[in-house]
C-alpha cells in the first residue's frame, strides 16, 4: 500500500497546484477520465469554440436588416468539430505525458482509473491490472462532476446525448430537442439553430434561464421563443423511440404533447462526483446538493483534505476552479498562515444568443435578503454604437446601495457582454462606488463601454 506526501484526484483545477515547490513532495495524481478536466475537454472551452462559428453563420439574419444581404451557404460540420478536438485533445494528452513521463515530475506518480475511498485518508484505484490503495498525510479532492441524466420513464431505452458527448457527432441533426432550461441548453440551441438545425427547446419552468435577473430571463425567453420551438412549463412524461429518432411526450398547460426530434439532447444540469469518490468513507461530509462542504480555506471536515471547484463549489465554474486552487496551493505550502478563498463577486456568462453576463446579487434576491438598493437600466439602442448595431432589445441593469452607492449587482443581455461586465467587476471587488466610477475617468465615444457609462449615471442614488 504506498504512501504519498499528497494526493490530488482530477486533473482539472487541481493539476495546477503542482510546482517547483512541490519537489520534495512524494505526489500521486488519479485520474478517472481526460487529463485537464471538464472546462477543456466538455466544457467551456470546446462550447465557445462552437459557438463563434455559431455566431457566424447566424450574422447573415442579422445583417439583412440592416442592409447588407448576405447568405450562410453552408456549414461544415465535421470540420468544424475536428478542428476543435484536434487542438483540444492533443492538448490533454501533452498534460497527461508531462505528468506521466517528463524530469520535472519525477516526483509524481499517475494513476489512471476511478478512485474511490475506502477507509480514512485511504483511496482505492480502480487500474487495468487490478485495484491499488493508496494512503497519504494530504488530499486534494478536484474530481469535478458530471451531466444529470433525469429519472424519465424510457430515456435509457432512447438514443441521447448529454454535454459530454454531443459536440463529436458525425452529423448535424435536421431537428433537435433540448431537454433543459439553463446555459447549457440556451448554449447549444444557438449553436444548432444558427447551424441550420430546426431546435425545440423543452423547459420544466415558466422562463429559460431562470436563475438569471428576471428581466434578463424574462427577455432572453421572448426573444429565445421568436427563433426557437419554446415549450415552457413542460413536465416530460415519456421518451420512446421513433423510425427518425427519439419523441418526448410531454404534459403541458394545453394538456397531452408529443415533440420529435432525430437528436435528443439531455442538459438538465450537473451534478458533483462525491457520491463517485465515496468521500464519505474517509470522513468528508457533503451538502445536501451532493458538494462536499469545505470552510473559507478549502478544508474540508477532515484535517489535511482539501476540496476546491465543481466538486464543493455551487458555482461550477471554471475560474472559481482557478481560484480555489490558488488557495489550497497556498494553504498547502503554508499551513499555519492560511488564505481564505474570495467568493463575494462570483461572474458567470452565458454564450448564447445574445450572451449574458452577470455577477452580484439579482433584484429578486436584494427584495428576498431586505437589501436597500436602487436600480438602472440601460438599452443598447440608448447609446450611439447601439444605434449603429440598431439593437432593440439588449440592456445593462445595475443594483446599487442607494446610500453608498457601491454595486451591488450587475446584469447585461447583449453583444459582447460578458466583456462589457468586467469593469463592474472591478468596482465591486475594489469598492468603487457608482458616482466616483462614472465621473472619475474617461469613457471612449461612441464606444459599446458607453452602456456602463450611461447605466452608472442613470442609478437614482441618494
Amino acid at each position: 500500500m504506498p504512501h504519498y506526501d499528497l494526493v490530488i484526484v482530477g486533473t482539472g483545477s487541481g493539476n495546477s497546484i503542482l510546482d517547483h515547490r512541490f519537489a520534495d513532495h512524494k505526489v500521486a495524481i488519479v485520474e478517472k477520465g481526460v487529463f485537464g478536466g471538464t472546462c477543456l475537454n466538455v466544457g467551456c472551452i470546446p462550447t465557445k469554440m462552437f459557438v463563434y462559428p455559431a455566431d457566424l453563420a447566424a450574422t447573415p439574419a442579422d445583417a439583412a436588416r440592416l442592409g447588407v444581404d448576405a447568405e450562410r451557404r453552408g456549414v461544415r460540420w465535421r470540420e468544424i468539430r475536428d478542428r476543435i478536438f484536434g487542438r483540444i485533445d492533443p492538448i490533454a494528452e501533452g498534460g497527461r505525458r508531462y505528468r506521466a513521463e517528463h524530469d520535472d515530475n519525477a516526483n509524481v506518480t499517475v494513476y489512471e482509473g476511478e478512485g474511490r475511498f475506502t477507509g480514512h485518508k485511504e483511496l482505492t484505484v480502480a487500474l487495468p491490472e487490478g485495484p491499488e490503495t493508496l494512503t497519504a498525510d494530504q488530499f486534494v479532492l478536484a474530481a469535478g462532476g458530471r451531466a444529470v441524466v433525469p429519472d424519465i420513464p424510457g430515456l435509457a431505452e432512447v438514443d441521447y446525448h448529454t454535454s459530454d458527448t454531443v459536440m463529436r457527432i458525425d452529423d448535424l441533426p435536421r431537428r433537435a430537442i433540448i431537454l433543459g432550461s439553463g446555459f447549457v441548453g440556451a448554449e447549444f440551441a444557438h449553436i444548432f439553430a444558427s447551424f441550420g438545425v430546426e431546435v425545440t427547446l423543452v423547459a420544466r419552468s415558466g422562463a429559460l434561464l431562470r436563475a438569471e435577473d428576471d428581466d434578463v430571463s424574462g427577455r432572453f425567453t421572448e426573444l429565445a421563443s421568436r427563433r426557437y420551438d419554446v415549450r415552457l412549463s413542460r413536465r416530460t412524461v415519456r421518451a420512446r423511440r421513433t423510425e427518425e429518432g427519439v419523441a418526448l411526450d410531454l404534459h403541458g398547460p394545453g394538456g397531452p404533447e408529443t415533440v420529435e426530434g432525430d437528436l435528443l439532447l439531455v442538459a438538465t444540469g450537473r451534478e458533483p462526483n462525491s457520491d463517485v469518490l465515496d468521500v464519505a468513507a474517509t470522513g468528508v461530509t457533503t451538502l445536501p446538493s451532493g458538494h462536499v462542504a469545505v470552510d473559507e480555506y478549502q478544508r474540508t471536515a477532515v484535517e489535511g483534505i482539501y476540496a476546491l471547484g465543481d466538486l464543493c463549489s455551487p458555482q461550477e465554474l471554471k475560474h472559481v476552479a482557478n481560484h480555489e486552487a490558488r488557495v489550497v496551493q497556498h494553504n498547502l505550502l503554508h499551513p499555519d498562515e492560511p488564505v481564505a478563498a474570495d467568493h463575494r463577486f462570483v461572474p458567470h456568462a452565458v454564450f448564447t444568443s445574445p450572451q449574458i453576463a452577470s455577477v452580484g446579487l439579482t433584484e429578486r434576491d436584494a427584495a428576498a435578503r431586505g437589501v436597500p438598493h436602487v436600480t438602472a437600466t440601460q438599452d443598447y439602442g440608448g447609446i450611439a454604437y447601439g444605434w449603429a448595431m440598431e439593437d432593440t432589445t439588449s440592456f445593462a441593469k445595475l443594483l446599487a446601495d442607494p446610500e453608498t452607492g457601491h454595486l451591488l449587482g450587475a446584469h447585461i443581455l447583449g453583444p459582447q457582454a460578458p466583456t462589457l461586465i468586467q469593469p463592474l467587476i472591478q468596482a465591486m471587488s475594489f469598492g468603487l462606488d457608482a458616482r466616483s466610477m462614472a465621473r472619475g475617468q474617461y469613457w471612449i465615444h461612441p464606444a459599446m463601454p458607453e452602456l456602463i457609462e450611461n447605466a452608472l449615471l442613470a442609478l437614482p442614488l441618494d
